[in-house]
């Protein structure tokens, strides 16, 4: 068949039917023992109606997408498919970004955000920023350095319980823990990147899986020092020392009566945010300046390829540590936000799924990009919150995502791009 013959395919009834078929089939797998079957105590139910409605949703599906390939509109939008998306997209030298009014707009939203938002919408923007700052991390980690690490959790678990142990046995508060935990992380992360130097890939992931499930499992064994499964509570925020709830513990003044405001049971809240959004912004901001620095290049260099990396002269062992380390940092970070917000920490908000989440930010993202990995934090923290109705097929519905990202978009949502430099006068190119 010549390219001019393949590029205009003619409609073929047969081979739309075939498609819709195999769908049909490919859903019945799928959604057959999860929407299928109900589990009633020890019995189940057989729920075929549902069942049927979804294959035949999906074959009706399928059979539209087939048909449409073959139109002028089809071609154009599976063309998009087959484009290259490999690799480091370089912008033209001249080549202004939308960032530069986009990022005034955003940050304008941020501030009017907390006195629009409900209590609820608030907290589940609190969240996300959580997950900002994680998947941040992880970016460096994974992302730049092209280190795969699955115990991600660990250093997120640190941080939340520094501030709520540092609170019960130091007295310290959440401005003392909030560079303490940072540093203990990093700490963390050094000791984690010396066993692992010399190790690539899947040992990578299986050694940093085990140390995110040691961590685990002593916060949940060592019951008279963490509290075990039972957890253990953390401290609120405090403003120069001003409380913000009702009553002020031990005599003290609270934030509402000091600037003689009417109470709000939602100031600890927008307190957390702006602190919170604060932070996110000194993140990106060094975020930024490191991938432009030589280390940032070092990261990159090693993800490409190690060998070459370290054939240049660089030092793998300096640049594998700086990347755990300062990933580990801001996990640290994020997790004594999270321990002021919950105002309660025990070891089930530290599971591998919490790493696999994190993980999933980064790639859905795009692995090394900063816009990415800010949009895919939202997208898949916001969402299940918007998906409640749909709770017991939520992590069903998160599998069907990263399918469709690594078919539609392998690299993730936004990818990593570069400017160009143009040729200066007088210098070969």
């Amino acid at each position: 068949m010549t390219h001019s013959t393949a590029s205009h395919e003619v409609f073929s009834l047969k081979r739309c039917i075939l498609d819709a078929i195999f769908s049909g089939l490919v859903a019945l797998i799928i959604f057959g023992p999860i929407v299928g079957v109900v589990l009633d105590g020890y019995s189940f139910n057989f729920e075929g109606q549902r069942l049927i409605w979804i294959i035949a949703v999906v074959m009706v599906g399928r059979f539209a997408l087939s048909a449409m390939a073959t139109t002028a509109l089809g071609r154009r939008f599976t063309s998009r498919f087959e484009s290259d998306n490999a690799g480091v997209y370089v912008r033209a030298p001249d080549y202004k970004s939308r960032m530069r009014w986009i990022i005034p707009l955003v940050l304008a939203l941020a501030v009017c955000f907390p006195f629009v938002a409900t209590k609820y919408v608030l907290t589940v923007a609190i969240l996300g920023l959580i997950y900002v700052l994680l998947g941040l991390g992880l970016n460096i980690v994974v992302g730049l350095a092209g280190l795969l690490d699955l115990g991600y959790v660990a250093f997120y678990a640190i941080g939340a319980y520094g501030l709520a142990l540092g609170y019960q046995y130091l007295g310290l508060g959440f401005w003392s823990m909030l560079p303490l935990a940072a540093l203990m992380a990093a700490a963390a992360g050094a000791l984690l990147g010396f066993p692992v130097l010399r190790m690539h890939g899947d040992y990578l992931a299986i050694v940093t899986l085990g140390f995110g499930e040691i961590i685990r499992l002593i916060l949940n064994n060592w019951l008279s020092f963490t509290g075990g499964p039972n957890g253990i509570s953390a401290p609120p925020p405090t403003f120069f020392g001003l409380e913000f709830g009702r009553r002020a513990k031990e005599g003290g003044v609270p934030f509402h009566e000091f600037f003689h405001l009417t109470y709000n049971p939602n100031l600890k809240f927008i307190f957390i945010y702006a602190v919170l959004v604060l932070v996110v912004l000194l993140v990106l901001y060094i975020k930024h300046r490191l991938t432009r620095m030589p280390i940032g290049r070092a990261w990159e260099a090693l993800r490409e390829d190690e060998i070459a990396c370290r054939s240049m002269g660089l030092n793998h062992v300096l640049v594998k540590l700086s990347a755990f380390t300062l990933g580990a940092s801001t996990a640290g970070i994020a997790g004594v936000f999270f321990a002021t917000y919950q105002g309660f920490v025990n070891p089930t908000s530290f599971t591998f799924f919490e790493s696999a989440l994190i993980l999933a930010i980064v790639v859905l993202g795009g692995m090394g990009s900063t816009i990415g990995v800010v949009l895919a934090a939202f997208v898949l923290t916001v969402t299940p919150e918007l998906l409640r109705s749909f709770a017991e097929y939520r992590v069903l519905l998160f599998g069907v995502l990263m399918v469709v990202m690594m078919i539609w978009r392998p690299r993730g949502l936004i990818r990593i791009n570069r400017s160009g430099f143009a040729v200066r006068k007088g210098v070969a190119p």
